[in-house]
C-alpha cells in the first residue's frame, strides 16, 4: 500500500503543517457519548442526541475561533449532524479554514497477563472506516492508548503493544488520506515524582517512534499528541518552567525532527496550568525544538464553556 499512502503524501504533509500553524491548536470535541454524559451531569443536563448537537454546534460556530483554531476531533454522531440551519459541522468548519478530524479507537480492553493494563481496540475494518471519513471531509484522525505508571508500569507487554498498534493505525489511516494524531497517554495517577514520569517517557515515546519508522509512516504527515512530564497527581506539584523542560528534553531525546509538531493532551490539568505549561515550553531558549509545539484540548478549552452554558439556549453568547 505504499502506493496509496504515496498519493497522499503532499496532501497529508500540508494539513500537518496547517494544523500546526503558529499560535493555533486542535479543539478536541471527541468525547463519547457515555465521556460527555459525564460532563452534561456535572452542570445537569440531559445527555441526548440534541443536546449534544447543540453543544457542540455552540462551539464549532463560537466567534473568531478560526483564529487559534486549526483543527477540530469529532466523534462519529458529530461529523454527521448540522447546525440549527442545516449546514452540516464539516462543512461548517472547513468554510472557516478549519480541518475537521475523527477519533478512530474504539476504547480500550484488558490485556490478559498484566497487572490491569490496556490494550486499544478498532483495527478490524479501520481502513473502510478511514476512507469513509475520508469522503465525508476530515483530514485527520486521533488514535488514544493508556499507560500507567506504578506497580511495575508500565510493561514491555504493555509499551510494545501501544507502539505497535498506534503505528498500524497510523499506517492505514496515511493509506487513506488521513493525517494520523498518535496519541500514547501515560496517565497522571499516582505518587511518582517528574523524573520517573521522564524515564517512562522516554521509553514509551522511543518505542512508538521506532515502531511508525518500522511501519513507514510518512513522518512529515503525522502528529504526536504525547503527555507532558510531569509529577504524579498525588505527587508535589511542579513549576510550569521544570514540567517545560523536562518535557521538551524527554521529546528531544525520542522525537525525530522532521515530525511537524507535538500537540499535547491537557491530561486533566486545568485550563490555566495546560495553558502556563504550554506557554513555558515554548519559551524555553536552552534547548531545541524542532517541532512546533501546540495543544490538542478537550477539557482544558472546554471546563468554562460547560459551566457558562449550562444546556440553556440564553447562555450561548456567554458560553
Amino acid at each position: 500500500m505504499v502506493e496509496a499512502r504515496n498519493n497522499f503524501k503532499e496532501e497529508l504533509i500540508a494539513t500537518a503543517k496547517k494544523i500546526c500553524a503558529p499560535g493555533k491548536g486542535i479543539l478536541a470535541a471527541d468525547e463519547s457519548t457515555g465521556t460527555i454524559g459525564q460532563r452534561f451531569s456535572a452542570i445537569e443536563v440531559e445527555n441526548n442526541e440534541n443536546n449534544r448537537r447543540a453543544y457542540r454546534e455552540l462551539l464549532f460556530t463560537a466567534p473568531s475561533i478560526e483564529e487559534n483554531i486549526s483543527g477540530v476531533i469529532m466523534y462519529e454522531e458529530t461529523v454527521d449532524q448540522a447546525t440549527a440551519g442545516g449546514q452540516n459541522f464539516v462543512e461548517l468548519l472547513r468554510s472557516r479554514g478549519i480541518e475537521a478530524g475523527i477519533k478512530l479507537d474504539k476504547g480500550i480492553v484488558p490485556i490478559m497477563g498484566t497487572n490491569g493494563e490496556t490494550a486499544t481496540q478498532g483495527l478490524d475494518g479501520l481502513a473502510a472506516r478511514a476512507k469513509t471519513f475520508y469522503e465525508k471531509g476530515c483530514r485527520f484522525a486521533k488514535w488514544r492508548a493508556v499507560l500507567r505508571i506504578g506497580d511495575g508500569m508500565p510493561s514491555m507487554i504493555s509499551v510494545r503493544e501501544t507502539a505497535h498498534t498506534l503505528a498500524r493505525y497510523g499506517s492505514i489511516c496515511q493509506d487513506n488520506g488521513l493525517v494520523p494524531i498518535i496519541e500514547p497517554e501515560i496517565l497522571t495517577d499516582g505518587s511518582h515524582d517528574i523524573d520517573t514520569c521522564a524515564r517512562v517517557s522516554e521509553l514509551v515515546f522511543r518505542n512508538v517512534m521506532m515502531a511508525m519508522l518500522d511501519q513507514g509512516l510518512i513522518i512529515e504527515g503525522t502528529l504526536l499528541k504525547p503527555n507532558m512530564v510531569t509529577p504524579g497527581s498525588q505527587s508535589e506539584v511542579a513549576p510550569p518552567e521544570k514540567i517545560a523542560w523536562y518535557t521538551v528534553r524527554t521529546l528531544s531525546r525520542s522525537i525525530v525532527p522532521s515530525l511537524p509538531g507535538v500537540v499535547f493532551l491537557s491530561g486533566g490539568q486545568s485550563e490555566e496550568a495546560a495553558s502556563l505549561n504550554l506557554n513555558a515550553m515554548n519559551k524555553l531558549d536552552n534547548i531545541q525544538k524542532p517541532w512546533a509545539l501546540t495543544f490538542s484540548y478537550g477539557r482544558a478549552l472546554q471546563q468554562s464553556v460547560l459551566k457558562a452554558w449550562k444546556g440553556s439556549a440564553d447562555n450561548v453568547a456567554a458560553a
